[in-house]
């Protein structure tokens, strides 16, 4: 018989941003890795920190800061068939 495969963990997850000036960022990626060590803490914010990382780095190279996040929500899945 032939073995099965086993179901890989997706390498990222996505969540949708709002920042305090009211713009919008769609899937905006973050690692398993992270989400997984979180230690009773809510995957939501923890995200929350990583989004801050990605965007204070992207600051420092651009020299443009973005807005406070207001929101963080994961999108909503759609299943095909």
């Amino acid at each position: 018989m032939a073995r099965r495969k086993a179901k890989s963990k997706p390498a990222f997850e996505v969540f949708n941003v709002v920042y305090m000036d009211g713009s919008l960022s769609s899937n905006r990626r973050v690692s398993s890795k992270f989400l997984d060590d979180r230690f009773g803490e809510d995957p939501i914010d923890l995200a929350r920190r990583a989004i801050e990382e990605q965007d204070h780095a992207i600051a420092v190279k651009s020299g443009v800061a973005k807005a406070k996040i207001k929101s963080i929500t994961r999108p909503k899945q759609i299943r095909l068939k």
